[in-house]
C-alpha cells in the first residue's frame, strides 16, 4: 500500500527546514519554530500540516516581510548547497501567499524562484485573485522563461479550478485573460507543460464548453502529434459529454447508421468483482465510420437515483457492412473518490457520444 501523501511533511523535513533557515538567519528561534510546525502533526492531514508549518514561519521570522523573503530566498538550494526544496516548499509559498501580497511584485518574484525546486501554483493564486490584471502581466511573460518550471507555473497556477486550491472565480467567469498564456505554450517542448495547458482547458470548458471547443477547432489544423494530443486530453470532458462540436474537431461524425447490440454478462455483480458486457457494432452505412466507443456506468447513489460516470474504451473506424464484437471487464471495488450502494444499476454504451444500447444489473455487498 502506498505511504499517505501526508507523510512528505514530517518531523525529519521540519528540522531540515529549520536548519536551512538557521543558517541564513542568526536571529531565527529553531527550537521555537520545530515546536510550533510538528505540534500532533501525525494526526493532520497534508495541507493542515502546510498551513502549521506555514504558521510556525509566520510566527519565528521577522515581520518586516522584506526581510523574511530574502532569508527565505537565501535559504533555497543555491549552486550544489542544499536548501529547502520539494515539499518543504508548501508551506513557504503559502507563507508568500498570506503575508506578501503588499509586497505584489517581489512576492510573485520568489514564487518564481521557489518553483523550480517545488510548484508554487498554490502560493500565486491569492495575487491573482487580489488583483488579476497586475498578476497576469508578471505571469503572462513566465511563458517565455528557458526554465520549464516556471512556464508550467503560468498554466498550472491560472487553472480556474485546480484541485487542492483556492478556485479563481473571476476566470471561472471570463478565461479569456488566461487564453494568450495558453496559447503560447502549446507546442512546449516538455510534457510537463502541455499536460498543465490541457487541464487548464478541460477546467475551461467545465464552464465553457463552447469556448474550449472552439479554441480547439481553431488550433487543431496541421497541428503536430503532440499538440493533437494536448487539444484531446483538453477535449476529454467535452468528449465524454457528446459535445458535436468537440467530436467534429476529431473527426467523429453523429452516429447515425450504426447499430448496437450490448450483452450484460454478469447480471448480479457481487462488490469486490467485476461486471462484465460485451458488445456488437454494425456499419450499415455505405462509407467508414470513425467512432469514439465510450460506456457509462450508472451507480446507485444514497437516495436510490442513479448518476452516470463516462468511462473511455477505444476510438477505431469501422469499414461499411462490417460488424465488430468488443468485450469488457470492469472492476466494482472499493476506492477512494466513490461510496457504492448495493441496489439496481445499468450500464450503457455510447458512439461518437449518443446513447446506442444499455442494459442492467444488480450490484450486491458483502
Amino acid at each position: 500500500m502506498p505511504e499517505p501523501l501526508k507523510n512528505l511533511l514530517h518531523p525529519a523535513l521540519i528540522l531540515s527546514m529549520a536548519g536551512n533557515v538557521a543558517e541564513q538567519f542568526s536571529g531565527f528561534d529553531r527550537d521555537r519554530f520545530v515546536k510550533l510546525a510538528s505540534k500532533d502533526i501525525n494526526q493532520l492531514e497534508l495541507m493542515q500540516r502546510a498551513l502549521q508549518i506555514r504558521d510556525a514561519l509566520v510566527e519565528t521570522l521577522p515581520d518586516d516581510f522584506e526581510q523574511a523573503a530574502a532569508i527565505l530566498s537565501a535559504s533555497l538550494p543555491q549552486d550544489r548547497r542544499t536548501g529547502i526544496t520539494g515539499w518543504a516548499l508548501l508551506p513557504v509559498s503559502q507563507f508568500v501567499a498570506q503575508k506578501g501580497l503588499g509586497h505584489f511584485d517581489l512576492s510573485l518574484e520568489l514564487l518564481k524562484k521557489l518553483t523550480p525546486h517545488f510548484t508554487a501554483e498554490f502560493g500565486i493564486r491569492p495575487f491573482i485573485h487580489a488583483d488579476q490584471d497586475r498578476a497576469l502581466k508578471t505571469i503572462g511573460t513566465w511563458a517565455s522563461h528557458p526554465n520549464h518550471h516556471v512556464r508550467r507555473l503560468a498554466s498550472e497556477g491560472t487553472r480556474p479550478r485546480l484541485p487542492w486550491a483556492m478556485r479563481l472565480p473571476a476566470l471561472m467567469r471570463d478565461p479569456q485573460p488566461i487564453l494568450p498564456i495558453l496559447t503560447a505554450l502549446l507546442d512546449d517542448p516538455q510534457d510537463y507543460v502541455r499536460r498543465s495547458i490541457a487541464n487548464s482547458l478541460n477546467d475551461i470548458a467545465k464552464d465553457h464548453p463552447a469556448l474550449v471547443a472552439a479554441f480547439v477547432g481553431e488550433h487543431i489544423g496541421g497541428a503536430s502529434p503532440e499538440r493533437k494530443q494536448l487539444l484531446r486530453h483538453a477535449s476529454r470532458t467535452l468528449l465524454k459529454k457528446g459535445d458535436t462540436t468537440a467530436l467534429a474537431n476529431f473527426g467523429f461524425a453523429p452516429s447515425s447508421g450504426i447499430s448496437a447490440v450490448l450483452a450484460v454478462d454478469t447480471e448480479v455483480v457481487m462488490f469486490g468483482g467485476a461486471l462484465a458486457f460485451s458488445l456488437s457494432l454494425t456499419n450499415e452505412n455505405a462509407a467508414p465510420q470513425q467512432l469514439m466507443i465510450d460506456y457509462a456506468v450508472h451507480h446507485q447513489k444514497a437516495n436510490g437515483t442513479l448518476a452516470p460516470k463516462v468511462f473511455k474504451w477505444k476510438s477505431l473506424t469501422l469499414k461499411p457492412g462490417k460488424t465488430l464484437v468488443m468485450a469488457r471487464s470492469h472492476a466494482m471495488r472499493a476506492i477512494t473518490t466513490r461510496q457504492y450502494y448495493p441496489g439496481a444499476h445499468r450500464v450503457e454504451i455510447l458512439v461518437n457520444g449518443a446513447v446506442l444500447a444499455g442494459g442492467d444489473f444488480t450490484l450486491t455487498m458483502n
